[in-house]
């Protein structure tokens, strides 16, 4: 497929994820693709992680396991693109439509807004089961602030490795690099962590998500600062680049801090900071300690307006390249 080709099609996916999101009616029926990647991923896991392994063991069967899933990712893409190829235009539609699926942005937005809306319909207990759905940390610890601020959190992660990282490996490496990306960043969301169990076995997973995810990380800073000067105006603009350059790196996660300091700076709220993920506290400095130390439901309300106009400037220059390959 020619880089227009692709574009196109990235095009149009971005344009269908961003209307239909993620059909519950369809996964309802049928298992959704990274449910497919969980399960293989749950089966490497079983076989080659047991505890009465070395640490080093562990690392090397870690190693071995990522590349054979990545491998056999990359492989079912190439499945796809030859298989969508024998249709012509309808296959580019059919490929718009798979690719889709890998993309989150209507389906970001709905469950981060969700919990403004449960915080305002069912208070704290409401918004603590609504963010328990999109967040890994311990739900019953949060009071109302950090709510809100780990759904922040989320929105802007998210919009780097669920929509701008996919996107940027299908329009540089086509459905063999979508779904390799995809493979790995869900391994690196099941194993990736640094518990006892992972440390050694999802060292490579975590190690080349970091690196997959470089890219979109900076790339969402600038998309995010040109969302706020959409919808917020030229000031939060600013203060979304300066705070990203200068709080992105307290994050302990080399990308996840510079959208999520981008944010920050566009809403004016403080982020980030400790918490606890399954009885474990993490300690992390604040990000933009200047900003307001009570985030409410309407700052997560301005965050999901600032990710669509990101969104949509995004689509836009995806738009553009477009034109310029014609």
């Amino acid at each position: 497929m020619t880089i227009d080709e692709n574009l196109l099609v990235l095009l149009l996916a971005l344009l269908l994820d961003r209307i239909a999101g993620d059909p519950q009616w369809l996964w309802s029926r049928v298992p959704h693709p990274v449910v497919v990647f969980g399960a293989a991923i749950s089966y490497a896991d079983q076989q080659l992680n047991p505890s009465s392994l070395t640490g080093s063991q562990r690392r090397m069967n870690g190693v071995a396991a990522i590349l054979a899933l990545l491998l056999l990712s990359i492989a079912a893409g190439f499945v796809f693109d030859r298989f969508f190829a024998l249709f012509g235009l309808a296959g580019l539609v059919l490929e718009a439509g798979l690719v889709a699926i890998f993309l989150a942005q209507k389906s970001l937005a709905d469950h981060v807004a969700a919990v403004a809306t449960a915080l305002r319909d069912h208070g704290l207990a409401g918004g603590r089961t609504a963010v328990s759905r999109i967040v890994g940390r311990d739900p019953e610890t949060l009071d109302e602030p950090a709510v809100c601020r780990a759904a922040i959190e989320s929105l802007a992660e998210n919009f780097s490795d669920g929509v701008v990282a996919p996107a940027l490996c299908y329009a540089a490496f086509g459905l063999p690099g979508l779904l390799a990306y995809k493979m790995l960043n869900t391994a690196d969301s099941m194993i990736g962590h640094r518990s006892e169990k992972y440390i050694d076995f999802g060292w490579a997973a975590a190690r080349l998500d970091d690196i997959a995810n470089w890219p979109a990380a900076r790339l969402s800073i600038l998309l995010i600062a040109a969302g706020a000067w959409i919808r917020r105006g030229i000031s939060p603009c600013r203060e979304a680049i300066r705070v990203a350059m200068r709080d992105g790196g307290l994050h302990r996660s080399p990308n996840s801090g510079r959208p999520e300091a981008a944010m920050a700076g566009a809403l004016n709220v403080q982020l980030a900071g400790p918490r606890i993920y399954g009885g474990v506290i993490v300690t992390e400095p604040m990000i933009n300690n200047a900003g307001r130390d009570i985030a409410t439901a309407g700052d997560i309300e301005d965050g999901v307006s600032v990710f669509y106009a990101s969104c949509m400037v995004f689509t836009g220059v995806v738009f553009g390249l477009f034109l310029c390959f014609l």
